[in-house]
């Protein structure tokens, strides 16, 4: 069924926000650790009828604790807890294919769609950060390609899992004692390279057939083209965007997927005002709580140079960058290269256009909106993961009067029109692969199992 195509909005739910001096203008700046924080955010977006919130996540406290907020919070159980005061709006959570087991996974995002109505969304990382391998019993972490080759049965097994049970496995009837049919519940028998997994999930299918699946970052393309349903990651220059859009939609048709049932989300973060001036002041304020030395010493690890390698009024030393030592993760880097070569940037004019790589807009209501609409309409994204300089004041004026502009233009949606995060997405329920298979006490799925 052809549909007409729409935005797509989430809020990134990072901490504080967007900015690194976010929590220098709350009037709780210790809001990470406050469950109504978090779902005062999520009934602003539900306001503005975003898709979905998000929440990023590292398993690892970073080094900038003294000065900075960071994703404290473990996702699944605060996604919980703000799904119970919405009603509408998806809730997207982090885990790391690294330092987690598939099954354990399944199950509580199993869960968590169960107890949302179908709301649940799953993103998977591989993780980037040396710190975190000490947390989990490691001495270094693996290199990026065993991450990846990790992360790729990692999401195998979890949909082999989440597909275990088939529609109508609980029967629950009375007059015959029959509580489960077990003829549609499925061992999985995985034994792969990384994983050797039984099954079946103790959790029955859920209401949305199985949680949406996201991956972010351009490293694991190759992985989202077979199993994702939407994509986030870093653009900051159109036309590569569009390129990035072409090839995420080709690679998933080679997997006999449709092109509109994987969504580009990149990574957007809008400060708005009622005039250029005064998005422009907002965004000095905050600029005017950080160390310019500090920022650039921290751009440089991530661009895996040395601070004296940066100066601040010149631009960046393309001859001393190394690909294979950057710092950050690859969508980092290739986004903030982009922007740099595009732009003529130098180090402070980086440092000025958001270190953290999404795309920065400042300006008036009109203004985003024009921007949005030109990516949208031109193929460069699906829609946006929107980064609020600081919660929740950032994100207020974009709902309050971007997203009517939005809606006037018919990009956007004036309302929900079905309750789970599939629907919001506009995607479709996933058929369950072992239908017509034989139930799990006799199942060998080497014989049976029918591959994604």
């Amino acid at each position: 069924m052809t549909r007409t195509r729409q935005l797509h909005l989430n809020t990134n739910a990072l901490n504080a926000g967007k900015h690194p001096a976010a929590w220098r203008i709350q009037d709780d700046p210790l809001g990470i650790v406050h469950i109504e924080y978090y779902r005062n955010i999520a009934r602003i977006a539900e306001r503005g009828t975003f898709d979905a919130l998000f929440l990023a996540d590292g398993p690892a406290l970073p080094g900038t604790v003294a000065e900075q907020t960071w994703n404290s919070l473990e996702p699944s159980v605060l996604l919980a807890a703000i799904g119970s005061a919405v009603e509408h709006i998806g809730l997207i959570g982090t885990i790391s294919t690294t330092f987690n087991d598939p099954y354990n996974i399944a199950r509580r995002w199993s869960t968590l769609d169960h107890v949302t109505h179908g709301r649940a969304a799953l993103n998977f990382v591989t993780t980037q950060n040396p710190e975190a391998a000490a947390n989990f019993g490691l001495t270094t972490l693996p290199d990026r390609e065993e991450r990846y080759a990790r992360a790729e049965e990692f999401v195998e097994v979890l949909v082999k899992l989440w597909d275990s049970w088939e529609d109508g496995a609980l029967v629950a009837d009375r007059s015959t004692g029959q509580y489960a049919d077990l003829d549609r519940i499925h061992a999985i028998d995985h034994e792969g390279q990384r994983f050797s997994v039984s099954g079946p999930l103790n959790v029955p299918r859920t209401p949305q057939g199985r949680p949406v699946i996201v991956q972010a970052g351009d490293g694991g393309t190759h992985i989202a083209a077979k199993y994702a349903d939407a994509v986030f990651s870093a653009q900051t220059v159109f036309g590569e965007s569009q390129k990035f859009y072409r090839d995420l939609k080709t690679q998933a048709q080679r997997h006999g997927r449709r092109p509109d049932q994987i969504l580009l989300l990149p990574g957007l973060f809008p400060i708005v005002g009622s005039t250029e001036k005064e998005a422009f002041e907002r965004k000095a304020l905050l600029d005017s709580f950080l160390d310019p030395d500090e920022q650039k010493a921290e751009l440089a690890t991530k661009l895996g140079l040395e601070p004296d390698d940066l100066e601040l009024d010149k631009p960046l030393p393309y001859h001393l960058l190394d690909a294979e030592r950057f710092g950050a993760s690859a969508g980092f880097y290739k986004s903030t290269l982009a922007l740099a070569r595009k732009e003529n940037l130098t180090v402070r004019g980086i440092l000025a256009r958001n270190p953290g790589a999404h795309r920065q807009i400042v300006g008036t209501p009109e203004q985003i909106a024009d921007d949005i609409e030109k990516w949208f309409l031109g193929e460069a994204a699906d829609g946006f993961n929107l980064n609020a300089d600081s919660f929740p004041t950032g994100l207020e004026p974009f709902v309050d009067h971007v997203v009517p502009i939005l809606r006037k233009r018919g990009i956007f949606r004036h309302e929900y029109t079905g309750t789970t995060l599939r629907d919001h997405l506009g995607l479709d329920r996933p058929e369950n692969r072992y239908v017509g298979e034989t139930g799990w006490q006799n199942h060998s799925a080497s014989s049976r199992y029918v591959g994604i």
